[in-house]
């Protein structure tokens, strides 16, 4: 299976982008997905979850309100709507799945895509 993310670009503070995570050769329906990021010095942070059928969501504090997590298991794909990103937002990326949130708050994955990069700047 593979996971590749895309949509990440540089953006200036306050405005919005739209990540997107295409998976194939799994069964993506089945499994529960998230997003996490890596700023650079900093470690892996977790940013939202979705189980396999889009019934419970989960958002990191520092995110929530502002990012919104969604998946179309008929595309196969993962998304995450980034709306007020401040420069605290730039990182990488990545998206995976998981067979539960715990598994994926362990990065216990299944599987986890290369990264795409947002940049918050001036």
């Amino acid at each position: 299976g593979q996971l590749v993310e895309s949509g990440g670009d540089l953006v200036q503070p306050g405005g919005s982008l739209r990540l997107s995570c295409e998976a194939s050769g799994f069964t993506f329906s089945d499994y529960s997905m998230g997003w996490k990021r890596q700023a650079p010095g900093k470690g892996l942070e977790w940013v939202s979850w979705i189980d396999s059928g889009s019934t419970k969501l989960f958002y990191a504090d520092s995110v929530e309100g502002r990012f919104t997590i969604s998946r179309d298991n008929a595309k196969n794909t993962l998304y995450l709507q980034m709306n007020s990103l401040n420069p605290e937002d730039t990182a990488m990326y990545y998206c995976a799945a998981a067979d539960s949130y715990l598994d994926y708050l362990r990065s216990e994955y299944i599987f986890r895509g290369q990264g795409t990069q947002v940049t918050v700047s001036s």
